[in-house]
């Protein structure tokens, strides 16, 4: 069982910067790829960034590619989300998911969620 806290979200104007991080305990993290997807209202929830268990491989949306960084730290078991140039199409619900070993871009395929938290940009 993998248990997932996030925190960093709040409320930013556009053009501004968060850090998203996603805590991990219980089944060994590393061994875990680890995702970040949002959902706005109203609309389907869609991935925004995944880290293999490696941390060698990152893979990004096109709406966010070339703003938003995806990293590990494996001692701390945490994985962040750098979010810069934030536009207000950014505003949504973002969770943290985690699966063994490979990562993905297809929500069905990851196992634990985190109850996700609030990011708001302002135009």
């Amino acid at each position: 069982q993998v248990q997932l806290v996030e925190s960093g979200g709040g409320l930013v104007q556009a053009g501004g910067s968060l850090r998203l991080t996603c805590a991990t305990s219980g089944r060994s993290f590393k061994y875990n790829a680890m995702g970040w997807f949002r959902q706005a209202p109203g609309k389907e929830r869609e991935f925004v960034a995944f880290i293999d268990w490696i941390g060698s491989n990152t893979n990004y949306a096109d709406s966010v590619k070339g703003r938003f960084t995806i990293s590990r730290d494996n001692a701390k078991s945490t994985v962040d989300l750098q979010m810069n140039s934030l536009k207000p199409e950014d505003s949504a619900v973002y969770y943290c998911a985690a699966k063994p070993y490979e990562a993905g871009t297809r929500e069905s395929e990851y196992i634990y969620w985190g109850q996700g938290t609030q990011v708001t940009v302002s135009s």
